[in-house]
């Protein structure tokens, strides 16, 4: 089974952990790494080492779903999954929203390859991006054209 860390800044992680059981029940082999704003960037780098740990059972991979592309926690995910490619099979991708989310836990299953699980979060991730446009509805005439 691939392994999923979810990463992000404040409680991120633990928050969309929190809808993922709410709607999906908890999670196997799934670790949330909060980047509070009592830690430093060696705190989360020992956060995410520990939950890389944890997951090391994980043959088919770790996928890392972060929040912001650029920030600490994206940065720190990154850096380990090259200094650690020797002991792990990492992927992170970024920008995560709980479609992706909910989506890659619930297909891990059926999955052997971490970098098509990854493409598939992304590609679920892109179709839950909508902009809602109220349209006052038209009201029909209900009658009927010959009169009766």
């Amino acid at each position: 089974m691939i392994g999923i860390v979810i990463t992000g800044h404040g409680n991120f992680a633990t928050g969309l952990t929190s809808s993922v059981k709410l709607i999906a029940g908890m999670p196997e082999k799934y670790i949330p790494v909060d980047f509070v704003q009592e830690d430093s960037t060696d705190d989360l780098t020992k956060h995410l080492k520990d939950a890389f740990e944890k997951l090391s059972d994980c043959e088919d991979g770790i996928l890392v779903f972060t929040d912001l592309m650029g920030g600490s926690p994206f940065k720190m995910s990154v850096e380990l999954s090259v200094a650690l490619q020797d002991k792990y099979n990492i992927r992170v991708v970024s920008g995560t929203n709980l479609g992706m989310l909910i989506e890659a836990n619930m297909s891990r299953g059926f999955m052997e390859d971490v970098d098509s699980l990854a493409d598939m979060a992304i590609e679920t991730g892109k179709q839950q991006l909508i902009k809602y446009t109220y349209t006052e509805r038209k009201q029909e005439d209900d009658t009927p054209d010959n009169g009766i």
